[in-house]
């Protein structure tokens, strides 16, 4: 009795049926989030006045953010329910992403889906938590302070558009030693390249920072580009532990065919 048809490998996979794969994953991802979306709304308020506190904690006592349309309000709540609808549930997302590329791996390295939706999950949250505790606060104070001669009048649109822009890209920028270890494995790239790139790996850092941050400060900035450059020399050792192990590999593998070679021989 057949059990269904087997996974295809990328070799026989078409370009529609690569499309299909990915639209079954997109599909799988964005139902976990419309589903968590639903205690994200109920939780919406908390969840607000958690975003705001970075910026409120500096306001006048008593100051709340503006609105100006009527339909603001609404769609802040519903912003935030989907943001925290993506962030409870980026494990299973990470999850759906490995699925669509773990065709493209050997058998063994499929092993690792446990190990990746961790660490890219735990990464993200880290990085997420980063800009949320640091790069916020640092952000707003400086804004805040600069216009102590003026009445702030803060949209929760403008508001929610510059946190979302520095959490999400911030906890992006942590999946840079998870991605490096892939991308180790796979041999696409080596620690010695990446220790030639490094001069501009730190121009690309502060470069990202000034597009992250809208602060025009250096400090601010470095507050961003600082980790970033930690995160990369990291991954210069994960690429450089990969790329031994894969070297390692490659040599037993020669000396196993070897010695295989030789008892062809002597059983001729």
């Amino acid at each position: 009795m057949s059990r269904g048809k087997a996974r295809k490998s990328p070799d026989e996979m078409t370009f529609l049926e690569h499309l299909e794969d990915l639209r079954k994953r997109l599909l799988y991802s964005a139902i976990a989030i419309l589903l968590a979306v639903i205690p994200g709304w109920m939780l919406s308020r908390q969840l607000y006045e958690i975003l705001a506190r970075p910026l409120t904690q500096y306001l006048p006592e008593g100051t709340k953010l503006a609105y100006t349309t009527l339909t603001a309000p609404f769609m802040l709540y519903m912003k935030i329910a989907f943001l925290g609808a993506f962030f409870f549930t980026s494990p299973f997302v990470f999850y759906q992403l490995w699925m669509f590329v773990a065709p493209g791996l050997y058998q063994k390295e499929k092993k690792y889906v446990i190990p990746f939706v961790f660490f890219t999950t735990f990464f993200f949250i880290v990085g997420a938590l980063f800009g949320y505790f640091v790069v916020f606060p640092w952000a707003c104070r400086f804004f805040v302070n600069l216009a102590t001669d003026f009445q702030p009048v803060i949209t929760v649109d403008q508001y929610f558009s510059f946190s979302i822009k520095v959490l999400l890209g911030i906890a992006l920028i942590f999946e840079l030693p998870t991605l490096i270890y892939f991308l180790a494995k796979m041999g696409i790239i080596t620690a010695r390249w990446m220790i030639k790139s490094f001069p501009y790996a730190i121009l690309a850092a502060f470069i990202i920072s000034a597009i992250i941050t809208p602060t025009p400060d250096v400090i601010t900035q470095s507050v961003v580009a600082v980790p970033m450059i930690i995160l990369y020399s990291l991954s210069i050792l994960i690429a450089l532990v990969v790329g031994r192990n894969r070297e390692k590999r490659k040599q037993e593998t020669a000396l196993e065919t070897a010695a295989d070679g030789g008892d062809d021989d002597l059983a001729g």
